[in-house]
């Protein structure tokens, strides 16, 4: 009788991309795929390692399986996997761990724990200058299907961890990328997300193409109708980037650019890239050419050395940049880091600010959602809850029709008659 298999994906996008791969992985090789909830045989975790609160997730879904069922083996991969290894393959829940290494060999591994041999994993993760194929046969959702397309980040920003899970920048081969765009495309999704680690890196190591040139192409694949992009740095939107995007009649206009603090001294200390000021004219290009854009960000508060007056320049400069919704977060501190090094406001500080900056970002999502009411929008519905049928535009408003469940994964335009109870209520024309 074939084992079952439960997987979980905790984080972000590329993490439930990688889980997609292992469960095709695992079904091709005569393993019973399920549920992470149900009773199984084995159990995979991918896991974060962000924050403290992805570290502290991770341990507890790595316990809850063995909770589930004492005599399962419990695999582990992922970032927390990758920087905490000694730490997770210690846990006595844990029989084998990976990190962000290996995973094409992920049964192969499995295979020989089961069969009682004692396996060390660890791989330096810095020294890794190859893409992992992992080409994805199953996906999550009906409507639309990631595609990991690099991984790694050298920006190494003074808060963040993932450079040291994730390693060195890697970009994965366009004809690989194509081949499996197609393939999704086969199989009837109409939407595709270009995701990976640090996305506007793409082509930094290989020099064979860049992101735009990677867009272009998935545009050109038939079937396809939507291309988006995930959280993408600031760098990347180049005059040339913004003309060319905006060229192309699928990409979603919707772009998750992260910002981090919106005073440059933070932004200094934080180690990014660029300033308040390059960040606004990058809006107002994008803007110029694509009106309707939304733009999402993340924002952490709280960070070391941020000043009560640094905080009010955040908040006066979120205002101006009319993002269309925000991730607010306190500051986390990790270790390794150099701001862990820094002097740390105490979390009720932190706490406060964060709660505070939240207020800010509902009233400008409100407020974008609102300047849609009486406009058309192409709509890219997914599914039915509560007699009401939902899905996406393009710059990522989520609309609701009266129920229809014809309407799955089809894409019609919906006239917006009116923002109720926080939520934007359209009919589809006929």
């Amino acid at each position: 009788m074939a084992k079952k298999v439960g997987f979980l994906a905790l984080g972000c996008k590329v993490n439930q991309y990688e889980v997609d791969s292992y469960i095709a992985m695992f079904k091709e090789a005569g393993f019973e795929t399920a549920s992470f909830d149900e009773v199984c045989d084995i159990y995979v975790i991918n896991t974060c390692s962000v924050t403290n609160l992805g570290d502290r997730k991770s341990r507890q879904m790595i316990r809850r399986a063995k909770k589930q069922n004492p005599s399962a083996k419990v695999v582990v991969t992922g970032c927390y996997a990758q920087v905490s290894y000694d730490e997770v393959n210690g846990m006595e829940e844990v029989d084998l761990c990976l990190g962000t290494t290996l995973r094409s060999r992920i049964v192969e591994l499995t295979q020989k724990m089961i069969n009682g041999e004692d396996i060390n994993a660890f791989v330096d993760i810095m020294k890794v200058r190859q893409f992992e194929e992992l080409e994805c046969e199953s996906v999550t959702e009906r409507t639309r299907a990631n595609i990991k397309i690099q991984d790694g980040c050298d920006n190494f920003c003074s808060y963040c961890i993932v450079p040291y899970a994730r390693g060195p920048v890697r970009s994965r081969r366009l004809e690989s990328i194509l081949n499996e765009a197609k393939r999704i495309a086969s199989l009837g999704f109409k939407e595709v997300v270009l995701t990976g680690i640090s996305v506007a890196s793409y082509g930094k190591d290989t020099k064979e193409c860049s992101l735009i040139d990677v867009i272009e192409k998935v545009c050109e694949i038939e079937g396809i109708e939507r291309v988006r992009l995930s959280s993408i740095d600031p760098v990347a939107f180049t005059d040339d980037f913004i003309e060319r995007l905006s060229a192309q009649r699928k990409v979603c206009d919707h772009f998750h650019i992260s910002l981090q603090s919106g005073s440059n001294a933070v932004l200094k200390n934080m180690n990014r890239k660029y300033t308040t000021e390059a960040y606004l004219d990058m809006l107002r290009r994008i803007r110029l050419k694509m009106p309707d854009a939304g733009i999402t960000t993340d924002v952490i508060e709280g960070f070391p050395l941020e000043s009560e007056e640094n905080f009010l320049e955040t908040k006066a400069f979120v205002e101006k940049a009319r993002f269309s919704k925000i991730h607010v977060f306190p500051y986390s501190e990790r270790k390794g880091t150099a701001a862990a090094m820094m002097p740390q406001h105490p979390m009720p500080v932190r706490e406060k600010r964060a709660k505070e900056l939240s207020l800010v970002a509902e009233k400008l999502r409100e407020d974008f959602e609102k300047s849609f009411v009486g406009r058309r929008v192409e709509v890219l519905f997914e599914q039915t809850k509560d007699n009401l049928t939902e899905g996406l535009t393009k710059n990522y408003l989520r609309v609701f029709v009266d129920k229809d469940e014809t309407l799955h994964d089809e894409c019609r335009v919906v006239e917006i008659l009116k923002y109720d109870n926080e939520k934007l209520i359209g009919a589809v024309i006929k």
